[in-house]
């Protein structure tokens, strides 16, 4: 049975395999992948390096297809802090990077032959969301934090914006002051996931949040220099990704709902609630940035003004003041499936969010 361990640092390239690493994550980050993409793939191949040198190997040319099913077979077997296994979209996570390392390798004529190129690798699951609020919930988390404080106020706003927007937790995080435009109500996401741009609608009330926010809080928290980063730490930085999940993860605790939830809990509850509002998935699609929600449904784009408006009409928390209103839609089983479809590609992201993964591989004892 394996050893539960807690993450190690990055070990240092002074084997071929670790050297080979390096090389690799450059060659991601030259060629465009994101430092999202290339930090997960060093997690990754770092996990690999350290149970293949635990075994004696030093060298790529010593990984066999059999000793890489062997890994893979390590991997189910694990077993996490908590006595669970990994998912399969986690074992699958951590060897999709060391596939594509060793096709790399091939390439750059590190090794004559692939021992990866056959792996199979573990069938993603498709899993509804843990946790989805319903609108009374998600307001009994907003009402939380104390915004008679600069930190509470900055809080509130992040809360609104997170459940108005459904944005990522690293597309908020790195929200700067100019992608709030407050006369058409709209966010540009930069560099998203992807490396997409996206313009999205914020509700009413979340802007009249940000704009308190932004009056009465940021600039007591802002030091110099300031890189006009919309939501700063006491420290007048901007987030750290585990910060924003601690931040997220405790509202929700303290609002006693007997759930838990993350910064992505709220991506769900927008999504699923302007489905059951009325919207179509288009225009859920859009306001997510999915580039598709299957392997069969193809991503369309939207004008913003006509997202803005379905935006207002699905989503419960968009208005100032609420008012009930919903678009029809006759075929509700269709509607039921196109939900399900949703919730399954929320999951999934989900799963995949953070930016490496949940436990590091030790020793088999």
């Amino acid at each position: 049975m394996a050893r539960v361990s807690k993450r190690h640092p990055h070990p240092e390239p002074h084997s071929p395999l670790g050297s080979l690493m390096e090389e690799h994550l450059e060659w991601l980050l030259i060629n465009n992948y994101s430092e999202d993409t290339a930090e997960h793939a060093r997690w990754s191949i770092a996990d690999f390096i350290r149970w293949a040198e635990q075994r004696g190997m030093q060298h790529p040319m010593e990984v066999t297809r059999p000793i890489l099913e062997s890994y893979q077979r390590y991997l189910y077997y694990y077993r996490k802090g908590n006595g669970q296994p990994l998912t399969f979209r986690t074992q699958h996570s951590r060897l999709a990077p060391v596939r594509r390392w060793f096709r790399w390798l091939v390439r750059n004529n590190h090794i004559l032959h692939n021992p990866a190129s056959d792996l199979d690798l573990p069938r993603m699951e498709k899993r509804l969301p843990k946790t989805i609020l319903s609108a009374d919930e998600v307001e009994h988390v907003m009402v939380v934090p104390d915004i008679k404080t600069p930190v509470g106020l900055r809080d509130r706003a992040i809360l609104e914006t997170f459940y108005s927007s459904g944005v990522r937790r690293s597309e908020l995080i790195h929200l700067k002051l100019y992608d709030v435009d407050r006369e058409r109500a709209t966010l540009t996401i930069r560099q998203g996931k992807g490396k997409k741009d996206r313009m999205i609608p914020i509700g009413e009330r979340a802007l009249a949040w940000v704009e308190k926010y932004l009056r009465e809080a940021r600039a007591q928290l802002a030091v110099e220099p300031d890189d006009a980063t919309l939501f700063l730490t006491q420290y007048g930085e901007p987030f750290h990704p585990d910060a924003m999940s601690y931040l997220a993860r405790d509202y929700i605790a303290q609002a006693n709902l007997g759930k838990s939830g993350s910064c992505h809990t709220f991506r769900h509850t927008m999504a699923t609630l302007m489905l059951e509002g009325g919207a179509d998935i288009r225009y859920i699609q859009q306001m997510l940035g999915h580039a598709e929600l299957s392997t069969t449904e193809i991503y369309t784009h939207v004008a913003i003004r006509k997202l803005q408006q379905i935006h207002a009409a699905t989503h419960p928390g968009a208005k100032l003041k609420h008012k009930n209103a919903s678009l029809t839609n006759d075929d509700n089983s269709h509607r039921e499936e196109e939900k399900a479809a949703l919730l399954a590609a929320l999951e999934a992201e989900s799963d995949n969010y953070s930016t490496g993964p949940d436990v590091t591989v030790g020793k088999e004892e």
